[in-house]
């Protein structure tokens, strides 16, 4: 797979599932926004959050690794391809698939060792 390191450090925020969609989520190129029964987890560009404000439940320092292209829903073993590998150096990840392709964030920490892995498994970064 062609994989390609996005510039931003992102966040992982997680509400109660009845809060409204805070704007600030919505000031970005790239983000990611589910509502379950359970919660409202929001992934943006730590940039988005307004720093006056405390969140009980936040993740910081994320990076993320976009799976170039669009992927054909008949494709099998995508995800499990990149995480596989990384699991196994326990590097843990955080994944947000779309119509088009799949995500994975990787804490800032492990970034550059996520990185040789992957290339030793045969995926190449832009």
């Amino acid at each position: 797979m062609k994989l390609k390191i996005l510039d931003s450090t992102f966040s992982v925020v997680k509400f109660p599932s009845t809060e409204t969609i805070p704007l600030w989520a919505l000031n970005s190129d790239i983000f990611s926004i589910t509502r379950t029964d359970e919660e409202l987890s929001i992934v943006c560009p730590s940039e988005c959050l307004l720093m006056n404000e405390v969140f009980k439940d936040v993740e910081n320092d994320w990076k993320c690794i976009k799976v170039e292209g669009v992927l054909d829903f008949n494709l099998t073993g995508i995800l499990s391809s990149l995480a596989n590998p990384l699991a196994e150096n326990k590097i843990s990840i955080f994944a947000i698939s779309t119509f088009n392709t799949d995500y994975l964030l990787i804490k800032s920490h492990s970034i550059e060792k996520a990185k040789v892995v992957l290339e030793n498994e045969g995926h190449t970064f832009t």
